[in-house]
């Protein structure tokens, strides 16, 4: 079983450095969720490969198996409140406007 990447740990980092410059944090908290997500599903792989018992190799499979699914699911929900905030996809950049939000508060 692998689990399927669609943004690397550089980008998640920059995507969460992003959003900590704005008020609201929430695509950073999913980016660190993800992050969780990854190592959560990296640990049962390790369990797995060293597991002799099939009763332990089966709990390893099902955490392994959910933590892929929500993993799958809090990508997409990053994706998709990234392109409803206006994220550049490339880049990763937050828009200038919710930039701006950050900076009216400072005043």
């Amino acid at each position: 079983m692998e689990l399927n990447i669609k943004y690397s740990d550089s980008q998640l980092e920059h995507i969460r450095e992003q959003g900590f410059i704005y008020r609201c944090a929430c695509p950073s908290q999913v980016s660190a969720q993800i992050v969780h997500l990854q190592q959560l599903f990296n640990y049962q792989q390790a369990c797995m490969s060293g597991s002799s018992s099939m009763l332990d190799m089966k709990t390893h499979q099902l955490i392994a198996k959910a933590a892929s699914q929500a993993h799958d699911i809090l990508q997409t929900c990053l994706h998709d409140v990234l392109v409803h905030e206006n994220w550049d996809l490339e880049t990763l950049e937050m828009p200038a406007e919710l930039r701006q939000l950050l900076d009216a508060t400072k005043s």
